[in-house]
Protein backbone atom coordinates (compact mmCIF):
# COMPACT_ATOMS: atom_id res chain seq x y z
CA UNK A 1 0.00 0.00 0.00
CA UNK A 2 1.04 3.60 -0.54
CA UNK A 3 0.73 5.44 2.77
CA UNK A 4 1.01 9.12 3.65
CA UNK A 5 2.12 9.46 7.29
CA UNK A 6 1.34 12.75 9.03
CA UNK A 7 2.83 13.41 12.45
CA UNK A 8 4.40 16.31 14.32
CA UNK A 9 6.10 13.88 16.72
CA UNK A 10 9.54 12.77 15.55
CA UNK A 11 9.40 9.70 17.79
CA UNK A 12 6.05 8.58 16.40
CA UNK A 13 7.13 9.32 12.83
CA UNK A 14 10.28 7.22 13.16
CA UNK A 15 8.38 4.32 14.78
CA UNK A 16 5.50 4.19 12.29
CA UNK A 17 7.69 4.88 9.28
CA UNK A 18 9.93 1.95 10.20
CA UNK A 19 6.99 -0.34 10.99
CA UNK A 20 5.21 0.39 7.71
CA UNK A 21 8.38 0.00 5.64
CA UNK A 22 9.19 -3.33 7.30
CA UNK A 23 5.68 -4.45 6.32
CA UNK A 24 6.51 -3.64 2.67
CA UNK A 25 4.49 -0.43 2.35
CA UNK A 26 5.54 2.65 0.41
CA UNK A 27 5.59 5.49 2.98
CA UNK A 28 5.77 9.25 2.47
CA UNK A 29 5.97 11.52 5.52
CA UNK A 30 4.55 14.98 6.19
CA UNK A 31 4.91 16.96 9.41
CA UNK A 32 1.65 18.94 9.13
CA UNK A 33 -1.86 18.57 7.78
CA UNK A 34 -1.60 21.40 5.25
CA UNK A 35 1.39 19.81 3.51
CA UNK A 36 -0.34 16.42 3.68
CA UNK A 37 -3.39 17.86 1.90
CA UNK A 38 -1.13 19.29 -0.79
CA UNK A 39 0.53 15.90 -1.36
CA UNK A 40 -2.80 14.04 -1.33
CA UNK A 41 -4.23 16.41 -3.94
CA UNK A 42 -1.31 15.82 -6.30
CA UNK A 43 -0.57 12.11 -5.79
CA UNK A 44 -2.67 9.01 -5.08
CA UNK A 45 -2.38 7.31 -1.68
CA UNK A 46 -4.19 4.24 -0.40
CA UNK A 47 -4.24 5.52 3.17
CA UNK A 48 -3.38 8.59 5.21
CA UNK A 49 -2.29 7.98 8.80
CA UNK A 50 -2.49 11.02 11.10
CA UNK A 51 -0.63 10.23 14.31
CA UNK A 52 -0.05 11.84 17.72
CA UNK A 53 -2.44 14.68 17.11
CA UNK A 54 -3.23 16.82 20.15
CA UNK A 55 -6.89 17.44 20.89
CA UNK A 56 -6.24 21.17 20.47
CA UNK A 57 -5.75 20.45 16.74
CA UNK A 58 -9.18 18.88 16.21
CA UNK A 59 -10.51 21.84 14.22
CA UNK A 60 -7.61 21.54 11.75
CA UNK A 61 -8.25 17.79 11.51
CA UNK A 62 -11.98 18.27 10.83
CA UNK A 63 -11.16 20.78 8.06
CA UNK A 64 -8.63 18.36 6.58
CA UNK A 65 -11.12 15.46 6.66
CA UNK A 66 -13.64 17.57 4.77
CA UNK A 67 -11.07 18.38 2.08
CA UNK A 68 -9.88 14.78 1.81
CA UNK A 69 -13.42 13.58 1.23
CA UNK A 70 -13.61 15.80 -1.87
CA UNK A 71 -10.55 14.24 -3.53
CA UNK A 72 -11.34 12.18 -6.68
CA UNK A 73 -9.81 9.04 -5.17
CA UNK A 74 -10.26 9.65 -1.45
CA UNK A 75 -7.81 7.54 0.58
CA UNK A 76 -8.72 5.80 3.81
CA UNK A 77 -7.93 8.04 6.79
CA UNK A 78 -6.60 6.53 10.01
CA UNK A 79 -6.22 8.77 13.07
CA UNK A 80 -4.03 7.80 16.05
CA UNK A 81 -4.40 10.06 19.08
CA UNK A 82 -2.09 10.44 22.06
CA UNK A 83 -5.26 10.54 24.19
CA UNK A 84 -8.98 10.96 23.69
CA UNK A 85 -12.37 10.04 25.09
CA UNK A 86 -14.95 7.82 23.40
CA UNK A 87 -16.97 10.93 22.50
CA UNK A 88 -13.95 12.62 20.95
CA UNK A 89 -13.14 9.52 18.90
CA UNK A 90 -16.78 9.33 17.77
CA UNK A 91 -16.62 12.97 16.61
CA UNK A 92 -13.54 12.20 14.53
CA UNK A 93 -15.24 9.21 12.92
CA UNK A 94 -18.38 11.25 12.19
CA UNK A 95 -16.18 13.93 10.60
CA UNK A 96 -14.94 11.42 8.04
CA UNK A 97 -12.10 9.35 9.51
CA UNK A 98 -12.29 5.65 8.71
CA UNK A 99 -10.68 4.51 11.97
CA UNK A 100 -9.49 6.15 15.18
CA UNK A 101 -6.99 4.68 17.66
CA UNK A 102 -5.74 5.94 21.02
CA UNK A 103 -2.32 5.15 22.47
CA UNK A 104 -1.29 2.54 23.36
CA UNK A 105 -2.58 1.05 20.10
CA UNK A 106 -1.55 -2.04 18.18
CA UNK A 107 0.33 -1.46 14.93
CA UNK A 108 -0.84 -4.88 13.73
CA UNK A 109 -4.49 -3.91 14.29
CA UNK A 110 -3.93 -0.60 12.49
CA UNK A 111 -2.41 -2.34 9.50
CA UNK A 112 -5.18 -4.96 9.33
CA UNK A 113 -7.79 -2.20 9.52
CA UNK A 114 -6.19 -0.45 6.56
CA UNK A 115 -6.13 -3.67 4.54
CA UNK A 116 -9.78 -4.32 5.42
CA UNK A 117 -10.75 -0.80 4.33
CA UNK A 118 -8.91 -1.32 1.08
CA UNK A 119 -10.71 -4.61 0.42
CA UNK A 120 -14.06 -2.99 1.18
CA UNK A 121 -13.30 -0.08 -1.16
CA UNK A 122 -12.36 -2.47 -3.97
CA UNK A 123 -15.55 -4.48 -3.39
CA UNK A 124 -17.73 -1.35 -3.53
CA UNK A 125 -16.12 -0.22 -6.78
CA UNK A 126 -16.21 -3.71 -8.25
CA UNK A 127 -12.48 -3.68 -8.89
CA UNK A 128 -9.39 -5.35 -7.50
CA UNK A 129 -6.80 -2.62 -8.12
CA UNK A 130 -3.67 -4.66 -7.60
CA UNK A 131 -4.80 -7.93 -9.15
CA UNK A 132 -4.98 -9.17 -12.71
CA UNK A 133 -6.56 -12.40 -13.97
CA UNK A 134 -3.06 -13.89 -13.73
CA UNK A 135 -1.27 -12.16 -10.89
CA UNK A 136 -1.79 -10.97 -7.35
CA UNK A 137 0.35 -9.93 -4.41
CA UNK A 138 -0.21 -11.56 -1.03
CA UNK A 139 0.41 -8.87 1.64
CA UNK A 140 0.50 -11.42 4.47
CA UNK A 141 3.33 -13.52 3.04
CA UNK A 142 4.86 -10.96 0.62
CA UNK A 143 4.47 -13.50 -2.18
CA UNK A 144 3.73 -12.94 -5.83
CA UNK A 145 1.07 -15.47 -6.86
CA UNK A 146 0.30 -16.70 -10.38
CA UNK A 147 -2.06 -19.64 -11.00
CA UNK A 148 -1.20 -21.24 -7.67
CA UNK A 149 2.55 -20.70 -8.01
CA UNK A 150 4.18 -18.53 -5.35
CA UNK A 151 7.51 -16.77 -5.05
CA UNK A 152 8.69 -14.67 -2.10
CA UNK A 153 9.60 -11.06 -2.82
CA UNK A 154 12.04 -8.83 -0.98
CA UNK A 155 10.51 -5.61 0.35
CA UNK A 156 11.92 -3.58 -2.54
CA UNK A 157 10.80 -6.15 -5.13
CA UNK A 158 7.32 -6.22 -3.58
CA UNK A 159 6.99 -2.43 -3.74
CA UNK A 160 8.24 -2.25 -7.31
CA UNK A 161 5.79 -4.96 -8.37
CA UNK A 162 2.96 -3.24 -6.50
CA UNK A 163 3.66 -0.06 -8.45
CA UNK A 164 3.81 -1.94 -11.77
CA UNK A 165 0.58 -3.81 -10.98
CA UNK A 166 -1.27 -0.52 -10.55
CA UNK A 167 -0.75 -0.02 -14.28
CA UNK A 168 -0.42 -3.62 -15.47
CA UNK A 169 0.22 -3.93 -19.20
CA UNK A 170 1.03 -0.22 -19.42
CA UNK A 171 4.36 1.65 -19.21
CA UNK A 172 5.42 3.04 -15.82
CA UNK A 173 8.02 5.79 -15.68
CA UNK A 174 11.29 5.07 -13.90
CA UNK A 175 10.85 8.18 -11.72
CA UNK A 176 7.43 6.94 -10.63
CA UNK A 177 8.90 3.57 -9.65
CA UNK A 178 11.62 5.31 -7.64
CA UNK A 179 9.11 7.50 -5.76
CA UNK A 180 7.04 4.43 -4.94
CA UNK A 181 9.60 1.75 -4.15
CA UNK A 182 12.30 4.02 -2.70
CA UNK A 183 10.07 6.48 -0.83
CA UNK A 184 12.46 6.27 2.13
CA UNK A 185 15.42 7.50 0.06
CA UNK A 186 16.12 11.06 -1.06
CA UNK A 187 18.65 10.22 -3.78
CA UNK A 188 18.35 6.98 -5.72
CA UNK A 189 20.69 5.90 -8.50
CA UNK A 190 18.63 4.73 -11.51
CA UNK A 191 20.85 1.64 -11.63
CA UNK A 192 19.16 0.52 -8.40
CA UNK A 193 15.93 0.08 -10.37
CA UNK A 194 17.75 -1.94 -13.01
CA UNK A 195 19.20 -4.22 -10.33
CA UNK A 196 15.82 -4.95 -8.72
CA UNK A 197 14.21 -5.53 -12.11
CA UNK A 198 16.99 -7.99 -13.02
CA UNK A 199 16.37 -9.94 -9.81
CA UNK A 200 12.63 -9.96 -10.49
CA UNK A 201 13.11 -11.26 -14.00
CA UNK A 202 15.30 -14.12 -12.75
CA UNK A 203 12.74 -15.06 -10.08
CA UNK A 204 9.87 -15.05 -12.56
CA UNK A 205 11.80 -17.15 -15.06
CA UNK A 206 13.19 -19.64 -12.52
CA UNK A 207 9.73 -20.20 -11.00
CA UNK A 208 7.95 -20.66 -14.32
CA UNK A 209 5.85 -17.48 -14.20
CA UNK A 210 4.34 -16.27 -17.46
CA UNK A 211 4.33 -12.63 -16.36
CA UNK A 212 7.38 -10.63 -17.35
CA UNK A 213 8.85 -7.18 -16.78
CA UNK A 214 9.56 -5.42 -20.06
CA UNK A 215 11.89 -2.48 -20.60
CA UNK A 216 10.37 0.61 -22.22
CA UNK A 217 13.33 2.35 -23.84
CA UNK A 218 14.25 5.70 -22.28
CA UNK A 219 11.09 5.68 -20.14
CA UNK A 220 10.77 2.86 -17.62
CA UNK A 221 9.21 -0.58 -17.37
CA UNK A 222 5.98 -2.44 -18.02
CA UNK A 223 4.53 -5.53 -16.34
CA UNK A 224 3.14 -7.81 -19.01
CA UNK A 225 0.57 -9.74 -17.00
CA UNK A 226 -1.74 -11.29 -19.57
Amino acid sequence: MRILLVSSSETETVYLHKAFRESAHSVHAADNLRYALYLASHEDFDAIVVATLGMNMLTALFDALAELSRLPHAPAVIVALASGTANERARILRAGADACFVQPYSFLEMQERMLALRRASAARSGTAPLDTPMLRLDPLTRDLVEDGKRVLMTKREYLLLECLLRQANAPVARDQLIRYAWADKEDVDPSSVNLVVSRLRRKLELNGFRARVETISRFGYQLAAC
